[in-house]
């Protein structure tokens, strides 16, 4: 699956069945950025199942608000709706993959 940019209001329908990754970030952080090169260099092609999604803070604040985002890059596992991990910072992407292994 390919790396979609998502909003508040396709948040819950995106994230509703399976297990979704989801990216909270912003254009102007540099860490942020070091996440996504991440995400689209490792993840995303090599494990087209995944269903990552990307959610800007700056677009979507009461999205963040609601799961607590204070920094970012802050990364959600969400299996079938329900947040199952938390990741705050930059993660290996052997870290996630061991995160949602354990959850799928």
């Amino acid at each position: 699956m390919a790396i979609r940019d998502i909003t508040t209001a396709e948040f819950e329908a995106a994230v509703a069945t399976g297990v979704s990754l989801v990216d909270f970030w912003a254009t102007w952080c540099g860490p942020c950025k070091m996440q996504g090169a991440i995400l689209e260099t490792k993840l995303a092609p090599e494990h087209p199942e995944l269903n990552i999604l990307k959610v800007d803070v700056d677009s979507n604040p009461e999205l963040a608000a609601q799961f607590g985002v204070q920094s970012i890059p802050t990364l959600l596992v969400i299996r079938d709706g329900k947040l199952v991990k938390q990741f705050v910072g930059v993660t290996p992407p052997d870290e996630i993959l061991a995160a949602i292994g354990t959850v799928g």
